[in-house]
């Protein structure tokens, strides 16, 4: 177990995007292949890819998707640019709070604007082109957070993270966690804290396995531990992502973010905040304007689960190939509870749903929450470190990365 063993969330090959399944990890490690701008639209609301700057590339992957496969039968220029305005207009209706998301589809875009008087098919080379380059600079800001980030932290560090800001949450490496990284490398964490993440348990699932693969010491608690282990000195510093940062420094991150940040100032813990300026949208005065996204009633009703299942006797083996010899085998249960069972590898793969809550309750699911900026110890960033005052300093920090943008 390494560093290099984390992995990677999304590539392109031969006109094709590839998306690691999110939604079924850790314990089922599907690919998602997609060729159609609607493809991918469907992951990224279906959370199978998730994390601001893998969306921000992954929208652009849409539009490029669209470009090499979907828009041949298209001749001028003028169709072409309207044809991607429609596209885009489709993928940034997919999640509205990540800022990413809506900076990859303008990247790709204004890129197109810019070069409309290319011949169409050097055109469409391009903006494919783009879109890869958007990958790869993903992964140099990550590890230039990361070096950023370990330079703040103490020796034998004890940090604590909540969600997943790993190398998932990006094409690769990570923020929050690519600070966890490299100052693992270093030799500077005693170990890390991962809150469990209700609804959707990013952290249970996703973070307490991307550090187990890179070999770093960790425990995992629920969301309601925090409190408790900070109280007991067993805390050095926090260490979060984001989905958006308004001008004055207020961050949208994953629901419970605002919470931490609270505890941390009644207890002395400095709150870090790891986010490329992609995650910047100054053209916000202040996270009042964030539009915060309600997710599914089903993800607190209940628990989502996915696993692979390994017949331990030939009559196990049989009854489970007869239930799959037409395919995936769908069982409803009372309630709306569900099984699925459908054959994997040597294995057969369970999807399903199960109730925890009465039926016919009402039910409140933002997926992110604001945290005001005067609970932000510092951001994190692949040009430096911003501090209050943040109306300034995060101009500052774009301004020097060239992300300042219009949405």
């Amino acid at each position: 177990m390494a560093i290099n063993d984390i992995p990677r969330t999304l590539w392109w090959e031969d006109g094709t995007v590839y998306f690691v399944d999110q939604s079924r990890l850790p314990l089922v490690g599907d690919v998602l292949a997609c060729t159609t701008a609607e493809g991918v639209c469907a992951v990224i609301t279906g959370m199978a890819v998730r994390g601001a700057p893998a969306l921000g590339v992954a929208a652009a992957m849409a539009l490029a998707v669209w470009v090499a496969n979907e828009s041949g039968s298209i001749d001028g220029t003028e169709q072409f640019l309207a044809g991607l305005d429609a596209t885009a207009d489709t993928v940034t209706a997919t999640r509205p709070t990540a800022v990413n998301l809506f900076w990859g589809v303008e990247r790709i875009k204004r890129f197109a604007r810019e070069n409309a008087d290319l011949p169409l098919a050097e055109l469409r080379d391009l903006v494919v082109e783009e879109a890869l380059a958007m990958a790869a600079e993903d992964e140099e800001r990550n590890r230039a957070i990361g070096r950023n980030g370990a330079a703040l932290l103490p020796e034998a560090a004890r940090l604590l993270t909540h969600c997943n800001a790993g190398s998932l949450a990006t094409v690769y490496f990570g923020t929050a966690l690519g600070v966890i990284f490299t100052a693992h490398e270093q030799g500077k964490v005693a170990g890390v804290w991962v809150d469990e993440t209700r609804p959707v348990l990013q952290g249970a699932r996703l973070t307490a396995w991307e550090l187990k693969l890179a070999g770093v010491p960790f425990r995992l608690i629920t969301d309601n531990m925090a409190a408790s282990v900070m109280r007991a000195g067993m805390v050095d510093a926090v260490i979060v992502g984001a989905d958006r940062i308004a001008a004055n420094g207020d961050v949208a991150n994953k629901i419970g973010t605002y919470g931490l940040a609270v505890l941390c100032k009644e207890h002395g813990i400095p709150f870090y905040v790891a986010a490329p300026t992609s995650t910047f949208d100054l053209t916000l005065e202040s996270g009042d304007d964030i539009r915060i996204e309600q997710r599914d009633p089903r993800e607190v009703e209940g628990v989502t689960f996915s696993g692979v299942l390994e017949p331990g006797s030939p009559s196990e083996t049989r009854a489970f190939e007869s239930l799959t010899s037409e395919g995936p085998y769908s069982m409803p249960l009372a309630k709306g509870h569900a099984i699925e069972i459908s054959r994997k590898g040597g294995g057969y793969q369970v999807d399903g749903w199960v109730r925890i809550a009465p039926p016919g309750v009402e039910v409140y699911n933002p997926a992110f929450d604001v945290t005001p900026a005067e609970y932000v110890t510092a951001i994190i960033t692949e040009t430096g470190v911003s501090r209050p005052p943040y109306g300034e300093s995060l101009s500052i920090a774009c301004a020097g990365s060239g992300a300042i943008h219009e949405l």
